[in-house]
């Protein structure tokens, strides 16, 4: 059984990434937290937590259970103002950030049929690709994958894991390979999005329930072509320019269809889950939280996924 403090303790597992930055969210110290996660994986029969020389980090068992904490704590906390809200007649303006493919192909159909719901609410949708540069006076910032700056309130939305996939063509010329070290002398394609170091590619061994032990391989890779567009790298990539890394709400439809072909299946990226950013956790205007209920509610299950 997961109680109310369990649910807590992996919320802020997932928002520090270390137990001692958990213990002082959480105002109780680092060895009682420790105690209290060994029972959790006793009384769950999992392992839900590995500990490395950088924190620790959550087996997938132990992800999936952090974002159900996430979402379910929301909801609990939140009831009282969306029970609220549902009896007054919802106005006033929101302006939405997301990043140019995902806010085009999943956003915008949200803020359409809530717009449909409440009318009397003025919504803007901007699509950029850097929508934490273009936060400024934002309500929502929809982003996808790790979050750095601690200072927005991050609303899990959905799951979405990263695939390295190439061409067919290009996929069959490589059915030697075995190791992410391999793809240093091949030519890879890099998106520049979210200010990250895109030459470097960090896997982990994707093998059962231990997927997470071990040690975490980067790869600094190379390639005469980058774009900061999503669209443009699969299309290089089905071109078969290069190898690529895409979210799998992107690239899942077309791995399925046979236009893309997964690589080294045997080996995980980080997940890159899509996020609703907020400003602040209190406070937060009715027509704010609905629009999170709509998302959420649009992507559960997710899209690609169906």
């Amino acid at each position: 059984m997961v109680d109310l403090d369990d649910m807590r303790m992996f919320r802020a597992l997932g928002t520090t990434h270390s137990l001692a930055g958990a213990a002082r969210l959480l105002d109780v110290t680092p060895p009682a937290l420790t105690v209290r996660l060994q029972k959790l994986e006793e009384r769950l029969g999992v392992h839900l937590a590995v500990r490395e020389a950088r924190g620790i980090s959550l087996t997938d068992e132990g992800t999936r259970l952090m974002l159900e904490a996430i979402d379910l704590l929301e909801r609990l906390e939140t009831l009282p103002e969306r029970i609220a809200a549902e009896h007054q007649s919802v106005s006033g303006s929101l302006r939405i950030v997301a990043p140019l493919g995902f806010g085009r192909v999943h956003v915008a159909p949200v803020l359409r049929d809530f717009h449909l719901m409440y009318p009397n609410v003025k919504a803007s949708l901007t699509l950029s690709d850097s929508p934490l540069a273009d936060s400024a006076g934002a309500d929502i910032v929809i982003h996808i994958g790790e979050m750095k700056d601690s200072s927005w309130v991050a609303h899990v939305l959905a799951p979405n894991e990263r695939y390295l996939c190439a061409s067919p063509r290009l996929a069959a010329s490589l059915e030697a390979l075995e190791h992410p070290h391999e793809l240093a002398h091949l030519p890879c394609l890099c998106l520049r999005e979210n200010d990250e170091d895109v030459s470097r590619w960090r896997f982990e061994r994707a093998s059962g329930r231990n997927a997470k032990q071990g040690k975490a391989v980067t790869v600094r890779v190379t390639g005469a072509l980058s774009s900061n567009d999503g669209g443009v790298i699969g299309d290089w990539a089905m071109r078969g320019l290069g190898i690529m890394v895409r979210s799998e709400w992107d690239a899942g439809a077309l791995i399925a269809s046979g236009k893309l072909k997964r690589l080294l299946p045997q080996w995980r990226l980080a997940p890159a889950p899509i996020v609703a950013l907020v400003p602040t956790r209190k406070g937060v205007p009715a027509r704010v939280r609905l629009f999170l209920d709509a998302a959420r509610a649009a992507m559960d299950p997710p899209p690609w996924r169906k």
